[in-house]
């Protein structure tokens, strides 16, 4: 599994003109791409590292590295979580991307749904986008503060 994570004030998701998840931060939009080889445990892995990956200032905004004080577990900080299978995209070769890598829908779907699962038994306030919808993603990130996880 692989996923983009960037620090965010606020995030929503907007599918026909509807908002179908919404976060206020400070807190982290996720977008989560699935591969063939993929697993439950891996959903469950990316979720705990999610949890607990340190990406906030501490409490009184004092910092040795940039944001690397406190994680979403630390204050109960939101996520929106968002299925993207083309973060599987391959444009190495040629000008047109192939998708090859990227899981298909009903291998995929379930895989993000554990993800978001195993988050909120960890205690998390979950949000999520569409999984299969054209959707318009708006955030403003934070720093800009961005990290790709592979699991």
């Amino acid at each position: 599994m692989r996923a983009v994570v960037q620090r965010v004030s606020e995030a929503s998701v907007t599918v026909a003109g509807e908002v179908v998840g919404a976060i206020q931060g400070p807190g982290l939009a996720v977008l989560v791409g699935v591969t063939h080889d993929d697993t439950p445990a891996k959903a469950a892995q990316l979720a705990r590292k999610l949890w607990s990956l340190r990406l906030f200032e501490g409490e009184d905004g004092e910092l040795g590295e940039p944001g690397t004080e406190r994680s979403c577990s630390d204050f109960g900080a939101p996520l929106l979580v968002i299925s993207q299978f083309t973060l599987y995209g391959d444009a190495r070769k040629g000008r047109r991307p192939t998708w090859s890598a990227a899981a298909p829908g009903p291998v995929a779907e379930p895989l993000v749904e554990a993800v978001v699962a195993e988050l909120r038994g960890l205690g998390a306030k979950v949000e999520t986008g569409r999984f299969g919808a054209d959707m318009k993603v708006a955030l403003v990130n934070d720093g800009p503060f961005t990290v790709v996880l592979e699991v």
